[in-house]
């Protein structure tokens, strides 16, 4: 019975999946029309930027759309992607480019991702003054694996190190995430840095950005000093939960913990559905080139449901199902 049981879920979810892919140049060239539109003054007419030299057939606006697209569906393979596209969707990509040119080229247009998350962002927040900040772990390879693991090794300075999340209550060998987010959800700045990297270090680099504005972070972030500091130069205010063994001791507002679930729902989100934990890459451009992919697919499904779909913001998961 529990093989039958099992089968019956294997075929289902085949099949699911092969739903999710049909109507895929749909749903790419709905991508593309966003990407384009975002990169209005960074491409020219056929979708490339301006370079020497005979233009791409696949542009590099398609390159973006793709990367996006496969990020939306939960793809986290791009060999399945693109043996799927070559047996199933030859004659709706007729000019494809080979697996390992799509991932180099990725990683050339960083910065037009990145360009395109940015415009998204500025269509999904108005005049916010209250942000959320967090990090979470991103471990590379297993703990015992760590001392002969050569992956993003290339530079000293980006080297991953070893690093203990409190929250998890372990050791891990890798890099940390940290995020910025609105209320509501949406990513507004963020970065990757070396494991051991406090979250104060994180919270110092972006506070330019957010002058006169209330910034709620979790117990990582407090420090008198720094908030003392924040509110007489920035006019920015952080609000952290106290210690209980501090001195006049005071629990946090409700209202402030359950604000603060929204950007940990986030993280959990990017790491059960973007499984952005599992790490493929071998060069840290590439892991980077990754994560960057997986927040603008995120923020790009909040986009269609914001004005496409009318869906709540968050619900990401079945977006382009």
């Amino acid at each position: 019975m529990a093989l039958i049981f099992l089968n019956f879920w294997l075929i289902r979810l085949t099949k699911t999946k092969d739903n999710a892919m049909h109507n895929l140049r749909n749903k790419f060239d709905s991508i593309l029309s966003i990407v384009k539109h975002s990169l209005t003054n960074f491409l020219d007419n056929n979708g490339n930027l301006p370079r020497p030299g005979p233009k791409p057939r696949f542009s590099d606006a398609e390159v973006i759309a793709l990367d996006l697209l496969a990020e939306s569906l939960m793809i986290t393979s791009e060999n399945y992607l693109f043996k799927f596209l070559h047996n199933n969707l030859k004659d709706q990509f007729p000019y494809l480019i080979e697996r390992s040119r799509y991932n180099r080229r990725k990683r050339e247009l960083f910065s037009l991702i990145e360009q395109v998350r940015i415009e998204l962002v500025k269509h999904l927040i108005g005049q916010e003054d209250t942000f959320l900040i967090d990090s979470m772990p991103l471990p590379i390879v297993k703990l015992s694996r760590a001392p002969r693991a050569r992956i993003c090794k290339e530079e000293s300075s980006r080297a991953p190190d070893h690093g203990y999340c409190a929250s998890q209550n372990q050791k891990y060998y890798g890099y940390k995430f940290h995020a910025t987010s609105t209320i509501d959800g949406v990513i507004t700045h963020f970065t990757i840095t070396k494991a051991h990297v406090h979250d104060i270090e994180y919270l110092q680099e972006i506070r330019d950005f957010y002058p006169g504005c209330t910034i709620l972070g979790d117990r990582a972030y407090l420090s008198d000093p720094l908030q003392l500091e924040l509110f007489e130069n920035d006019r920015l205010m952080l609000i952290t939960p106290m210690r209980r063994n501090q001195r006049n001791y005071r629990k946090q507002p409700s209202l402030f913990r359950r604000l603060r679930k929204r950007i940990e729902t986030v993280f959990s989100q990017f790491c059960d559905q973007f499984q952005i934990q599992k790490n493929y890459a071998k060069t840290f451009l590439g892991l980077a080139t990754r994560i960057l992919s997986k927040i603008t697919a995120f923020t790009l499904l909040q986009y269609l449901n914001k004005y496409k779909f009318k869906n709540k913001l968050n619900h990401v998961k079945h977006v382009l199902v």
